[in-house]
């Protein structure tokens, strides 16, 4: 007799069992080819899913860039080096 199952579908279409696998589909589609015949996408695609955290927390390091104080030194004759300190604004957030 038939059975049915769960199953989640990813962006192409394509049927997968778990959620996981399906964003896994996902994220290797918006990355293309990676290697050679695109052999690499889906371990590329698996690694940015288990880096998530990490990841998340670059681009919103990257997204406060823009609003965070810099701090000025002298560090040359004529020249300014610019330095954001991201730390202690994640300090101060959290």
């Amino acid at each position: 007799m038939a059975k049915s199952v769960k199953a989640f579908l990813d962006n192409r279409g394509g049927l997968h069992m778990s959620a996981t696998s399906a964003v896994i589909g996902d994220i290797a589609g918006a990355l293309g080819r990676v290697g050679e015949e695109g052999g690499l996408t889906e371990g590329v695609a698996r690694l940015i899913l288990d880096k998530r955290a990490a990841i998340e927390q670059a681009f919103a390091d990257l997204d406060s860039l823009d609003n965070a104080k810099s701090v000025t030194i002298d560090a040359a004759e004529n020249s300014t080096i610019e330095i954001l300190d991201l730390e202690e604004r994640r300090r101060h957030h959290a």
